[in-house]
């Protein structure tokens, strides 16, 4: 962890009444919640949007690839890695959105702010890097869910893919209550869409809870797939949003206010993300039941969709594309918007929402135009994304750490632990992978 002395003191100003990103009925809604004339579940709902945006890039393609080889491959048995990196993911999207409510700031801007110049350039290429990652999969999701859907190629899929993307991506513009609406649709249609699943192929639930919290790693296959696991799930370009997405979306005028928005904040995070996680298990649970005991090899999205229709019926295999289509076109939408707030807040740079898209899509067109395995390079991104994942988790944990940044609202002892800890272990499975990839013997 970088030591807090390299990191200046400068404290930037709290706006007291930033300018809100939501329209006036739903802010008057927020503060009549906080007044104490809104309580229960109307209180809570004008405040929920950031945690169901950010708990999208948990449930995106990167999961289908890594979690359907995991449960064909290994069963359940990888079932306690998703438990593991989904209270990861919890924590450190709890930190990012407490340090936008608190601040008025992204996590990106603070880095510019707080951190040295070129450790801030290094940061940024870090995160791009992680961007194109993301993208990748999102974008080759979608495409791979459109041309199962409508039997084309996976070209003309990526083609179709940017359109609907982009079309999404203009809710934007009428404020982000309508894309947060959209996205927690898909959120519903993805839930829902495993729930039916599970009801077609119930699991040993006594196995599957088993599995959940007794770690085991069989070999140096299931140490690759666990840290792609990892990186499907505890997303870096979450871990920025979050904070952007809470920093001027609701006018907090006073501490007493921000506490009140934390703990809404708090509840959502643990409601939207343990949603994911079930999710993501539900995944590997499916997989498992499905192509473990005779199909072990699957390993595609592409060829379990294709098997799922002789084993469990048709209706399973149009579900499973269903949640398949959701979830890249979903992610991608908001793995746009992260990438574009991640450029814009750290090195100031702008660019139109569409060059983005642009930008970010070519790795697709790559991958497909070389002829390179989909599912496999699903998989490698995930792999990337959880190299790049410590970058902005040890700028987040120092940050939110020091009263100079976050005053009364910095973190505990028992709070700066855990997240070191969680820290160190998604270091030290990063440090099992170069090792597995270099050649050393680990099992």
């Amino acid at each position: 962890m970088p030591d807090c002395d390299t990191v200046s003191d400068t404290v930037v100003p709290k706006p007291v009444l930033p300018k809100p990103n939501l329209t006036a009925r739903t802010v008057a809604a927020g503060q009549a919640s906080l007044a104490g004339q809104r309580r229960g579940v109307r209180g809570f709902l004008p405040f929920v949007g950031p945690a169901v945006i950010a708990s999208i890039a948990y449930m995106d393609p990167g999961n289908y690839a890594t979690n359907i080889q995991a449960g064909a491959k290994y069963g359940t048995t990888l079932l306690w890695v998703v438990v593991l990196a989904n209270g990861i993911a919890m924590l450190f999207q709890g930190l990012s959105a407490k340090l936008g409510i608190v601040t008025g700031q992204s996590l990106a801007t603070l880095c510019r702010v707080h951190f040295p110049r070129r450790l801030v350039w290094l940061m940024w290429g870090a995160s791009e890097i992680a961007a194109m990652a993301t993208d990748l999969a999102e974008f080759l999701g979608a495409a791979i869910g459109l041309s199962l859907l409508l039997g084309i190629g996976l070209m003309p899929g990526l083609v179709l893919t940017g359109i609907a993307t982009y079309a999404l991506l203009s809710l934007h513009d009428r404020g982000f209550r309508p894309l947060e609406l959209a996205v927690g649709g898909f959120v519903a249609l993805i839930g829902v869409a495993y729930v039916i699943e599970l009801m077609i192929a119930p699991p040993d639930w006594r196995v599957a809870a088993h599995d959940s919290v007794v770690p085991h790693l069989p070999d140096g296959g299931a140490l690759l797939l666990a840290v792609g696991i990892v990186g499907a799930t505890v997303m870096p370009h979450a871990i920025y949003l979050h904070s952007s997405l809470t920093a001027t979306r609701m006018p907090a005028g006073s501490d007493a206010d921000r506490r009140q928005i934390l703990r809404f904040s708090n509840w959502e995070v643990v409601v939207a993300l343990g949603l994911a996680g079930l999710v993501n298990m539900a995944m590997i649970v499916m997989a498992a039941v499905a192509f473990h005991p005779g199909y072990p090899a699957v390993a595609e999205i592409e060829t379990a969709y294709r098997t799922l229709t002789p084993l469990l019926g048709a209706a399973a295999a149009a579900v499973f594309l269903a949640s398949v289509l959701a979830s890249g076109l979903s992610s991608s939408v908001v793995g746009t918007l992260a990438g574009q707030g991640i450029m814009q807040d750290m090195v100031h740079v702008r660019i139109p929402l569409w060059l983005r898209r642009l930008v970010t899509m070519a790795p697709a067109f790559v991958v497909v135009w070389w002829g390179a395995n989909p599912t496999d390079s699903l998989v490698m991104s995930q792999i990337v994304l959880s190299l790049t994942l410590p970058v902005p988790m040890i700028a987040l944990l120092v940050l939110t750490g020091r009263p100079a940044v976050m005053g009364p609202f910095a973190n505990g002892r028992a709070t700066q632990l855990g997240a070191s800890l969680a820290a160190v272990v998604v270091l030290g499975l990063n440090v099992l992978l170069l090792l597995d990839a270099a050649g050393v013997t680990l099992f």
